[in-house]
């Protein structure tokens, strides 16, 4: 029986290998020399991304010269291409192991169309706008290839919706009155789409070129290191023994595993493989523990530094940096997961499961030791990294990075010497029993060693995303070539040099994998490029933006809503990061417009993680998730069920973008101080947990109606205790108009002032509404000083009344889409007299100790009359 359940497995193993091969890699493998030239193509195009994230070509500019932006994008994308044409079949029923020999003519032409750029660079540039017969028969081809590509590797609906864009751009005189425009020429699209910088070759092929690449290349090297294996062991073994254990393992080695991997998809099958099998032997049924590590592993993608390369995007986007997204997303992608967790103890208790035996046992005084060491040297290594090498810095100046090598090669070797004491750890899938948790820790800890080299640059050495992910991958390759045979060497093993060839072998698997899980980003962020073209060109991102105004009514709520639905449809057929990037490009601006006309500040880095997470939900979203096919394929559940309940396990992750859209304080935005900030985190703990308890109906014991309603009572008053407060006690007052230079001048560092405006359009519509204007730093003068450079907005006084005398184009107050001569009716400003919002903390902690002790009663009730019987 249980051979037939190894063989059982290992079909579905192939299979699922298969399902990673066709949305990630590609599913097409040849052998001999053409699968060795694949290979040596990827690890070419990792090698050349390495080149040009590091210091290194403007050491050396006179020998090989520095590549500009038409340079990186032109050579990523023609690697991108290329693989592509030949990774990925064109139909289900191409062969997989030879290439065509179309394909290789596909291939190939699109190598010379997008280095096309590149080579003639100079002539294009001095023709500028006036587009010669060749230029426009290479951008229609390179158009042609790159929709090709995009169908090859994501599936039809990229293609299909860029193509609908592209029709918009060349027919929109046909379409409806409301979205009609001219049309533009094929000489002028093709230009825009192709030879300038604001279609494929723009802003999302140049992060997917400058700072994507090299994170996915240091996760796959991190992987290949063993340090994926080594995150689920950890977990496992500290966890697993606890109710439920198998499953909050799960949910921890996922966000784990999110480090260092942007796809949801493969974090299932990674993780899955160990957790779901584990999960069904403690007592979930096959549904719920493949619903389980679904819930786990899309959710990885919110976890920083990867988070499936959207991140990257928002830096561009939101004009922020990268360290700036980083602490936004993490507060709710940390409750979030603390949240799932909870949720697989509370099923744990619904069905009476415990966890997996261990034959280690400790005192519940070791217990506590351990914990506390484990937060003790957390603490440490952080005041180290924050204090210790900032104060090397300013001491050793210029000789710091010297410094921090050696430091880092000593702490290498010193944990290597740790780790040898342990034997080397199995296979995640190949553990059988409970592992003790010491060694399991103690023999991987140097895996952690190249991120603590990302975080320094980055939070230290205030370096770029791309030079900050070179120097740690720099690092990662160091251990990889090294580990196995030094572990040798101090383990006195007869033969360590055959660990050389296993740490090369192991560096280059690493670089081709890196190179490979890019293909499908590359194309996705060239395909998303036509779409973003065809916006800035014609216009159509207003037009939109207008109907769905119109369609909600004004409403933020329902804007919120239909853009949550866009997104999740959307998402089901496109990958996140272009899911992402359609969607934040047409909505975000009309949401913080709607925003502020309710007077409420919507930092525009709220709107695009909000995008952001619905795109991900789709992940498991029925009946197109699959993430929940993976998860089923290991499970052997249905993965129509699998992904219901894993959507149902998500929803908790569904509520938390409309939370942070009216509470910013979640995005850690308007943090006063260490007390205001442990005050946030405590409650929006306590609210997601009370919220996952509600959804699950099972709290100390199974929820009564009136409990799961206070329980979401309690939920909200945490999240979102301003609401009531607005009731009683307006958040705003309205003050004259005159006012408005005085208060601009009072504000702090890049703040922004609510501002009134009173006109008519062109058309005769009488325009009201409130609207978000910067004021700038104290820095640049007054009030009028500071409102003109940050907001692009001048005033003059006319007959009692603030008039709009200028508007710099292209400033906000432009984009706004204020006008000349509309009035400044008043300015809303906070209301001093409120009281704190925090007062309304004390309802919701009455509320839960009525649901607390209620439920306590029961249990103890219950284990008399089990005692009795």
């Amino acid at each position: 029986m249980a051979e037939s359940k190894a063989d059982d497995f290992e079909i579905d193993d192939s299979k699922l290998q298969e399902m990673i091969a066709e949305n990630d890699t590609g599913a097409r493998s040849p052998e001999g020399g053409v699968g060795k030239l694949m290979l040596w193509v990827a690890f070419a195009w990792s090698l050349f991304q390495l080149w040009i994230a590091s210091p290194f070509p403007y050491m050396i500019p006179d020998i090989i010269p520095v590549l500009n932006n038409t340079g990186t994008r032109s050579i990523h994308l023609a690697f991108a291409m290329f693989l592509g044409f030949l990774a990925y079949p064109a139909l289900k029923g191409s062969p997989r192991d030879r290439i065509p020999i179309q394909d290789w003519v596909m291939a190939i032409v699109a190598i010379a169309v997008t280095l096309y750029l590149w080579v003639f660079a100079r002539e294009l540039a001095d023709r500028a706008g006036l587009p010669s017969t060749l230029d426009l028969i290479v951008s229609g081809i390179g158009i042609i290839l790159v929709l090709e590509a995009a169908r090859r590797a994501l599936g039809p609906p990229l293609m299909i919706i860029a193509m609908i864009f592209l029709a918009y751009v060349f027919f929109g005189h046909l379409a409806p009155d409301v979205m009609a425009w001219k049309g533009a020429s094929f000489q002028r699209a093709m230009s825009h789409f192709w030879i300038t910088q604001e279609g494929v070759f723009g802003v999302a092929l140049g992060v997917s070129t400058g700072m994507v690449f090299l994170f996915v290349l240091f996760g796959s090297l991190l992987e290949r290191a063993g340090a994926g294996n080594y995150f689920i062991l950890v977990a496992f073994s500290l966890l697993g023994k606890f109710k439920g254990g198998p499953g909050i393992a799960a949910v921890v080695s996922s966000a784990l595993t999110g480090l260092i991997s942007g796809s949801s998809i493969s974090n299932v099958v990674t993780t899955g493989t160990f957790t779901i099998p584990l999960m069904k032997r403690v007592g979930f049924s096959a549904e719920k523990a493949g619903a389980v590590e679904v819930a786990s592993s899309t959710n990885g993608q919110l976890t920083p530094p990867v988070m499936g390369a959207a991140a990257f995007l928002m830096i561009e986007f939101v004009g922020i940096s990268y360290l700036e997204v980083v602490q936004h997303a993490i507060l709710p992608a940390l409750i979030s997961y603390f949240a799932l967790g909870y949720i697989v103890y509370l099923e744990s208790c619904k069905l009476g499961l415990e966890g997996m035996p261990s034959k280690y046992s400790s005192t519940l005084l070791q217990k506590m030791f351990s914990f506390l060491t484990v937060i003790v040297i957390i603490l440490v290594l952080s005041m180290a990294m924050k204090y210790g090498f900032g104060w090397l810095k300013v001491a050793a100046g210029d000789a710091t990075p010297w410094i921090a090598g050696v430091i880092f090669v000593v702490a290498y070797f010193l944990l290597l010497k740790l780790a040898v004491k342990y034997p080397d750890l199995q296979k995640s899938e190949d553990i059988t029993e409970l592992p003790e948790a010491g060694p399991v820790v103690k023999s991987g800890l140097y895996f952690l060693l190249p991120v603590v080299v990302l975080i320094w640059f980055l939070m230290v050495e205030r370096f770029s995303p791309p030079l900050s992910a070179f120097w740690a991958s720099m690092a990662m390759i160091f251990v990889l070539l090294t580990h196995k045979y030094l572990k040798s060497m101090m383990r006195g093993e007869t033969n360590p040099a055959q660990y050389l060839s296993d740490g090369w072998n192991d560096f280059q698997e690493g670089m081709v994998a890196g190179a490979r899980n890019m293909i499908g980003i590359g194309i996705a962020t060239a395909a998303a490029g036509l779409i973003i073209g065809a916006v800035t060109l014609s216009g159509v991102g207003l037009i939109l933006a207008e109907v769905v105004e119109f369609i909600s009514g004004g409403n933020l709520i329902v804007m919120l809503i239909l853009t949550a639905g866009i997104s999740l449809l959307l998402g089901m057929g496109l990958p996140t990061t272009a899911n992402y990037i359609v969607v934040s490009s047409l909505m975000a601006p009309v949401i913080v417009s709607l925003g502020a006309q309710s007077g409420l500040i919507v930092p525009l880095i709220a709107v695009h993680l909000f995008v952001f997470y619905f795109g991900i939900l789709a992940d498991d979203t029925p009946p197109v998730g699959l993430a929940a096919y993976a998860a089923a394929a290991i499970s052997g559940g249905d993965p129509i069920k699998t992904g219901i309940q894993g959507f149902m396990y998500d929803i908790r992750t569904g509520i938390l973008p409309f939370m942070f859209i009216f509470n910013t304080e979640l995005l850690l935005i308007g943090i006063t101080g260490p007390v205001h900030l442990a005050m946030v985190i405590i409650t929006a703990t306590i609210a997601m947990l009370m919220f996952a308890a509600a959804t699950q109906g099972w709290f100390l014991t199974r929820n009564r109606l009136w409990e799961t309603i206070a329980l979401l009572l309690v939920t909200f008053l945490f999240f979102r205790p301003g609401f009531i407060m607005d009731r009683f006690y307006p958040p705003l007052t309205e003050v004259p108009a005159a006012q408005i230079f005085q208060i601009a001048g009072d504000l702090p560092d890049k703040a922004q002032i609510r501002v009134q405006v009173k006109g008519e359009t062109l058309e005769g519509r009488a325009i009201d509404k409130v609207v978000m204007l910067p004021v700038g730093d104290k820095s640049l003068g007054d009030g009028v000083a500071r409102l003109k450079d940050a907001a692009g907005l001048e005033l003059k006084e006319e007959d009692g009344k603030l008039i709009i005398d200028n508007l710099v184009f292209g400033g906000v107050a432009e984009k706004q889409k204020l006008d000349f001569d509309w009035e400044i009716a008043s300015v809303k400003i906070e209301n001093t007299e409120r009281p704190a919002k925090q007062w309304l903390y004390l309802l919701a902690g009455g509320l839960l100790a009525m649901v607390f002790f209620s439920q306590r009663g029961r249990v103890r009730k219950e284990k008399l009359e089990v005692k009795h019987v």
